[in-house]
């Protein structure tokens, strides 16, 4: 009977546990989407700041057309992003002059996730407006591998 209660009490804690560890991810990714809903297409953004050098930022990747560098707050155990060095606000802004642009950005991306041996696949996001979840209002494409992804992603 001790034995019983002893793993019940076990029970009830890791469920406990586990609760709070749903309520974290819940949390976090809710304010993901509450800086969305705050954020706009105003000013100077992040990636600005990290195009000027103005914020020290390890390149993956370097080139005249974009740059590549790991998130500061990966979702995933290989999680990079790749940004033009054109100001772009978001997807919907762009014009028909920026399809070799866009192409290269996949290209980079696709090149840079072989580099960090993404060999058995990887996602990549694009989150474009508040619905999109995008919270930094400059182009920037999401590479995110290294763990089986779920479906559906949103």
């Amino acid at each position: 009977m001790k034995l019983l209660t002893l793993l019940s009490r076990r029970l009830i804690a890791y469920n406990k546990g586990f609760n709070t560890i749903s309520r974290i991810q819940k949390v976090g990714m809710a304010s993901e989407v509450d800086k969305a809903q705050k954020a706009g297409p105003v000013g100077d953004t992040i990636f600005g700041k990290i195009l000027r050098k103005e914020i020290p930022c390890e390149f993956i990747h370097e080139d005249d057309k974009c740059v590549a560098f790991h998130d500061i707050s990966p979702q995933a155990p290989t999680h990079f992003l790749v940004i033009p060095r054109k100001p772009i606000t978001m997807l919907s802004d762009v014009e028909d002059n920026d399809e070799d642009l866009l192409g290269h950005l996949m290209l980079v991306g696709s090149k840079v996730a072989k580099k960090l041996g993404l060999d058995n696949g990887y996602r990549v996001v694009i989150n474009n407006g508040k619905d999109g979840a995008q919270s930094v209002y400059h182009l920037h494409v999401h590479f995110l591998g290294g763990r089986q992804m779920k479906w559906p992603p949103g």
